[in-house]
């Protein structure tokens, strides 16, 4: 029975890595610091602030999951300085 759970364990992994970033559903905090050129650091302080997109906290490993990254994406889109741009 050890052997299954073992080959399990490796082909779910394998499967994981083979993934292309585009099929993936989450992006952990340094990538999404990454996309929008700021600091994780600035993630870490939004999360405290309650600010920023929604995420996934399971232990210790934040994720953000695409959804809420673009859902919080289209809510900061502005037309001008002065008003934000509609649906």
């Amino acid at each position: 029975m050890p052997a299954t759970a073992t080959a399990l364990t490796r082909s779910t992994q394998e499967a994981i890595n083979t993934l292309s970033p585009g099929d993936r559903r989450v992006l952990n905090e340094n990538e999404l610091a990454q996309r929008w050129g700021i600091s994780p650091k600035t993630l870490q302080r939004w999360r405290c602030e309650g600010r920023g997109p929604k995420y996934l906290k399971l232990s210790k490993r934040v994720s953000y999951p695409l959804e809420g990254v673009f859902d919080f994406e289209h809510n900061a889109l502005h037309v001008s300085t002065s008003e934000r741009a509609t649906a």
